[in-house]
């Protein structure tokens, strides 16, 4: 209730003409018939704003012909601040101006100063003192703010965030389709995945033999300046033959070097030719020879070649994680370090992508982030991901060490940033029970 600053001092005489305790009941009628102008003009004032709320006995009033009985005091209540606006509309009680307007003398009117009261009315009083109005509506304001406050604490969720809005203009970026692309990769993943321990059909080649050709052909990759795509279907497409073909082990070379083939005819602008690939494998085998295993392997494929690896995943993570050219870099290092891992191949490219981006994000800034972002997008909690990131930490600490260091050697350049010198987020070893 808002009340303008020339109505103040008027309403200061009310209030002391209603309660004053310093007048008797003689000299209180006079101050009344001198003041009676007054009154008028603050109602006058007021116009359409509705009388602050009393509490009144109507009986008493309308019995007495507006004369209050003894008995029942008037009791003026401070208002509830949620149901304030709601009892001014709706209250029908006169004020006590209002009852003196009407009243065609005042010779009848008593002071409530000379009614005996009992204990409990003392105490009712001193509960029922009129609180200055400002008090009022500041202790009301502030009561507001602060259940608001807890309420919004209360129902606060984490946003999910548009990541494709600001691509809404870039065909390239196909925001239109892209939910139902990755909602198709998805639903893939499962046919380009291998059993994680076909290795074990193979009679003459074993996980470490693997590793050591993975390792090297990121090396390969690297020399020849290909694109990412290309490396991680190669990967693919070396485990998806082996878990069908069995392969002696002088071979094994050759299968991966037909995979990168395979890839870059599938991903790249410019394709290596065959005499390369047969100089970087020191002519251990001819053009015949690979011409052969490129024909065994589309073969045994049955030319299916496109496969959502965790390429297509990382990079839509990375944009639901809103990274940086840092988180990117070191997302790729850590997601080629589980490239070489056989024990790797028991997660689906999706989830290898999510833990490999929040394993580089608890790495980059030293605390646990997953934000419901990337939640909704990876469709993968954060518990979820600790087993498969605690496996990555451990792989990026022992990047530097051994004979398999062509991961870290690549992502120790400037080119990429340094990533590989960035500390391994030990903590997240340290969580686990």
């Amino acid at each position: 209730m808002d009340i303008s600053d020339e109505n103040k001092p008027t309403l200061s005489k009310l209030t002391n003409l209603q309660g004053g305790s310093e007048m008797g009941s003689r000299k209180f009628g006079v101050e009344i018939r001198h003041n009676r102008r007054a009154l008028g003009v603050i109602n006058q004032n007021f116009g359409g704003v509705h009388p602050y709320p009393c509490v009144v006995n109507k009986r008493a009033l309308s019995e007495t012909n507006g004369t209050c009985h003894k008995n029942p005091p008037i009791q003026v209540h401070r208002p509830n601040t949620r149901k304030f606006a709601t009892d001014m509309a709706s209250s029908q009680q006169p004020c006590p101006e209002e009852t003196k307007k009407s009243r065609p003398s005042v010779d009848n009117f008593t002071v409530w100063e000379d009614v005996p009261q009992t204990d409990e009315d003392e105490h009712q009083t001193d509960r029922d003192k009129p609180v200055p109005m400002s008090l009022e509506h500041s202790e009301a304001v502030l009561n507001e703010k602060d259940q608001m406050e807890v309420e919004m604490e209360d129902i606060f969720e984490e946003p999910v965030m548009d990541i494709d809005g600001c691509d809404a203009r870039n065909p390239l970026a196909v925001s239109d389709y892209v939910e139902d692309l990755y909602a198709y990769y998805r639903k893939m993943e499962s046919s380009s995945c291998v059993s994680p321990d076909y290795i074990e059909q193979q009679f003459d080649i074993n996980e470490k033999m693997r590793a050591i050709l993975i390792d090297w052909l990121i090396e390969v990759h690297h020399k020849f300046e290909l694109r990412e795509e290309t490396l991680f279907l190669t990967v693919n497409l070396i485990d998806r033959f082996l878990a069908k073909q069995s392969v002696v082990r002088k071979k094994l070379q050759l299968v991966g070097l037909v995979a990168m083939l395979l890839a870059c005819k599938y991903e790249e602008v410019s394709v290596p030719v065959v005499d390369d690939l047969i100089f970087i494998s020191d002519k251990a085998y001819t053009r015949k020879e690979v011409l052969e295993m490129e024909r065994l392997m589309l073969n045994t494929l049955q030319f299916n070649m496109s496969a959502p690896t965790p390429y297509v995943f990382v990079k839509r993570f990375l944009k639901a994680a809103q990274s940086d050219g840092k988180l990117e870099l070191l997302s790729f290092f850590l997601i080629e370090l589980c490239l070489v891992e056989y024990e790797m191949l028991k997660f689906p490219p999706s989830f290898m992508a999510a833990a490999a981006v929040y394993a580089a994000q608890c790495t980059l800034y030293g605390f646990k982030q997953w934000t419901k972002t990337c939640e909704w997008h990876t469709s993968y909690l954060e518990d979820q991901l600790l087993e498969a990131s605690r496996l990555i930490v451990s792989f990026h600490q022992k990047a530097a060490t051994g004979k398999l260091t062509g991961v870290h050697r690549k992502y120790n350049t400037s080119k990429f940033g340094y990533a590989a010198k960035c500390e391994p987020a030990i903590f997240l070893i340290g969580t686990q029970h």
